[in-house]
């Protein structure tokens, strides 16, 4: 059997509402540590790694290690039910097919109980090698999300380059080309924070259109960190009190359109 509480609701809304553009079918996986997803989107671009710790939920119950197969889809249209002040409780008893979903209002005066059919699913599991990166940039959620969604106007490729003293991203298309330079700076406010660890100088290209779908996430964390270095996948990483979101992204190279 599998149990969950979860009193903050409202982070399970956030982090299906982050995913569920890139994904539409996954496997939850249950151990007694927590929760966890890990998906490529259908076109096979871009991984989404999602780990929920088992000590930040309020009541976490799992007799043995089980994947449960999940229509994001479906979870999604059930989840806009739950108001954002209810706690959601996830149960699932061995072998019955069922996830069963209970909203409950801060003062108990309502409860939606919804059973989600479970879904067989190929159970696979990519290894993700250990990665010294050669840069890292810890930046406001927004400010990210806002650069992105900016950039978009001119072209779908952003070229990030990083140096001791700033990150840079840049974007040129058929209407124009622009830049926008942040410089390494520690502050009080999280808008205003940007550290910046680079070892050498990066210079990697990506698709705006996943970056953007990946900025969804922001609304679960003040702070992205950017980890990139040559020839392989951008991670990009959502730190949250329940756990952390991250996805990867492979680099353009000169001849992608």
């Amino acid at each position: 059997m599998f149990e969950a509480v979860l009193s903050n609701g409202v982070v399970l809304k956030k982090i299906v509402e982050s995913i569920k553009e890139l994904v539409t079918e996954v496997n939850l996986e249950i151990t007694s540590d927590g929760l966890s997803i890990q998906a490529m989107d259908s076109s096979h671009i871009a991984l989404i790694v999602l780990i929920l710790k088992a000590s930040e939920f309020e009541e976490f119950q799992c007799d043995r290690p089980q994947n449960l197969g999940i229509s994001i889809t479906y979870l999604n249209k059930l989840l806009k039910i739950a108001g954002n002040d209810d706690s959601i409780k996830l149960k699932s008893e061995s072998d019955s097919g069922i996830l069963t979903l209970t909203f409950q209002g801060p003062n108990n005066e309502k409860i939606c109980e919804f059973n989600l059919n479970l879904l067989t699913l190929d159970a696979e599991h990519l290894g993700i090698p250990e990665q010294e990166y050669s840069a890292e940039v810890k930046m406001s959620s927004l400010e990210f999300t806002k650069i992105c969604r900016e950039l978009t106007q001119v072209t779908d490729t952003l070229n990030i380059s990083i140096d001791k003293e700033a990150i840079k991203f840049a974007v040129s298309g058929n209407v124009g080309a622009g830049c926008i330079t942040m410089r390494g700076n520690v502050s009080d406010k999280v808008e205003e924070n940007l550290f910046i660890r680079v070892n050498g100088n990066v210079n990697m290209a990506f698709s705006l259109r996943y970056l953007n779908l990946f900025n969804k996430a922001a609304m679960l964390s003040e702070e992205v960190v950017l980890f990139l270095s040559p020839e392989v996948p951008i991670v990009i990483q959502f730190v949250f009190d329940l756990g952390e979101l991250k996805y990867f992204l492979a680099p353009k190279v000169a001849d992608d359109n």
